[in-house]
């Protein structure tokens, strides 16, 4: 009963929090941990409050916010009683007449009478223009002026028709043309007092007096609970939309140091609709908007599917046994009767929801802390951050296919990538000060070392050419039987020695009637799953070296097989 009356009074509390109890904090973001796609924002405000309950209100909050986000926590003797993201729509406060200065009520005034005057104005020389106009085209329309009637029979009268028209059209043309001037001007007077009212009319407007808001106030809520005067810090962090960044790699080899440098960069973008300003960044290769359910795997079910069942015995219908029926008959019984008749319980399982439920796994991800202040607008702009700066130690080999190339590539070996936490991205690949050009990094394949090819080597020549004298053909019964042969030369030039590894091959079938052998390889080592030849050996400085590759093919001679 006791815990039943505190319930209550606490609640009666809760309720009774009024608007008066809102306070207003300044707050400022401390850091910003940007995702691959979203960023946790950390906002920091003091506060100072008095004994009770008071509503804590953080403004400047971004419109992409996840309101499911939002964390809070206090520094002081307080208590978290509640915290929401809402959104404030301020009522403007209408100024009243009488709340502007007297100057400015005598100028309204006066303007309203003194366009009321110029609108009588225009009117009346409107209605003039328009008395003229239609004598004018009275003139215009007479028959003497026309020349029609009598008029044309007396050239004293034409002559005083003529000279009356003159006269008349020469005076209604300048009274027309002093009315029109006057009415654009007064019209002008008119739009421009029409203007200067308006700006007095939103006088309070435009002196500041009392601005009204342009839009929402996002805004968060903290209800705090104090048992006297209380004062200390908020920290509220919350997830929002609209943010992130891209992974780019810079890889420069130097092979005097047996090194590669790995520059690892992040391009921030937010456009969250609140500036970052001086703030601390942290780059996480996590996703929070990535799922994080694991899949569930339920069982697999097969069985023989029967289109009829009328040799079954059980049943005849030609219908398919319904699910209770085939429950019946796992239990060895004929039919549900029999089955019931002997009280066992054939009513199906149900599934529960958790058949379907899962415990969420998160992910595991890095985080790259930045120890320098970064200001990044939110205008969608790419940012370069830097990430990390590390050398990794590479082992060179030069490699050759003198099949499709007869020149030597060097190869930087980097091993261990996983231990860097990398993303997959595009990587800039420079070479003695030199750039190379552009590769992929993915360190999410199952080989965990990296072949970096930094280009040829002009100081290593290599040449494969066919032996002609080894090539042989010859049939043998029904089956021809052809003998190839290369023979691959390498010459150092460098003055150091070097480590090089030559690749070729022979063909490979699946076709049992296709006989191939491998004749002299040079003790290169085979791989008779795809049928390519690797040598492995130190070449030191002005040497050569020779390999002979010899094979045989046997098939049947009325069928062609190509070989290249």
């Amino acid at each position: 009963m006791k815990k039943l009356i505190s319930l209550i009074c606490f609640l009666t509390i809760v309720i009774g929090v009024k608007a008066e109890d809102e306070k207003v904090v300044s707050s400022s973001i401390s850091k910003v941990t940007v995702f691959s796609q979203g960023a946790q924002i950390y906002r920091t405000a003091s506060y100072s409050i008095g004994k009770g309950l008071t509503q804590v209100v953080i403004e400047g909050v971004s419109p992409k916010i996840d309101a499911k986000s939002l964390q809070v926590k206090a520094t002081g003797n307080v208590i978290i009683l509640d915290s929401k993201y809402n959104l404030f729509y301020p009522k403007p406060v209408e100024t009243p007449l009488q709340g502007i200065p007297l100057k400015i009520r005598k100028q309204i005034n006066s303007l309203t009478d003194s366009i009321q005057d110029i609108n009588f104005s225009i009117s009346d020389k409107q209605d003039e223009i328009d008395v003229l106009n239609a004598t004018k085209r009275i003139l215009t329309n007479n028959g003497a002026i026309k020349g029609q009637g009598k008029v044309n029979d007396s050239i004293a009268l034409l002559k005083e028709a003529i000279d009356y028209y003159t006269f008349k059209m020469m005076e209604i043309n300048k009274k027309l043309q002093r009315l029109n001037r006057m009415r654009r001007m007064e019209s002008q007077a008119l739009t421009e007092m029409q203007n200067r009212l308006n700006i007095l009319k939103n006088y309070q407007n435009n002196a500041q007096l009392n601005p009204s808001p342009k839009g929402p106030i996002h805004r968060i809520t903290v209800t705090l609970s104090a048992k006297d005067y209380a004062k200390g810090k908020l920290n509220v962090s919350y997830l929002v939309s609209q943010a992130g960044w891209i992974p780019s790699y810079d890889l420069r080899s130097d092979i005097k140091s047996g090194k590669v440098n790995l520059n690892y960069k992040a391009q921030v973008y937010q456009n969250t609709g609140i500036d970052w300003k001086n703030v601390r960044l942290n780059i996480s290769t996590n996703n929070p908007y990535q799922n994080k359910t694991k899949p569930l795997l339920h069982p697999w079910y097969v069985d023989y599917y029967q289109f009829r069942y009328e040799n079954q015995g059980q049943n005849t219908s030609g219908a398919r046994p319904s699910a209770l029926e085939r429950k019946a008959k796992a239990y060895g019984y004929t039919n549900t009767m029999d089955a019931k008749s002997e009280d066992v319980d054939l009513e199906l399982d149900a599934m529960t929801a958790n058949s379907f439920v899962e415990v969420v796994d998160h992910l595991i991800s890095a985080e790259f802390r930045i120890d320098l202040p970064y200001s990044i607008k939110s205008n969608n702009e790419k940012h370069m951050v830097l990430v990390k700066n590390v050398d990794l130690k590479a082992d060179y080999k030069y490699y050759a296919v003198p099949k499709h190339d007869q020149s030597a590539y060097l190869v930087a070996q980097i091993s261990k990538l996983d231990e860097l936490q990398l993303v997959p991205a595009k990587a800039n690949i420079f070479f003695d000060g030199s750039y190379i050009g552009e590769t992929y990094l993915d360190p999410t394949t199952m080989n965990d070392t990296l072949n970096l090819s930094l280009g040829k080597d002009p100081n290593i020549i290599v040449k494969r050419t066919l032996i002609k004298r080894e090539f042989k053909e010859k049939v043998i019964g029904t089956k021809k039987e052809r003998t190839f042969a290369y023979r691959i030369q390498i010459k150092n030039l460098k003055s150091t020695p070097i480590e090089l590894v030559v690749q070729d091959q022979i063909p490979i079938t699946q076709n049992a009637e296709i006989e191939i052998e491998a004749l002299n390889l040079s003790k290169g080592k085979l791989h008779k799953n795809n049928g390519i030849v690797d040598w492995s050996f130190t070449l030191k400085p002005k040497a050569e070296k020779e390999i002979i590759l010899k094979y045989l093919i046997k098939h049947d001679k009325d069928k062609n097989v190509p070989v290249q």
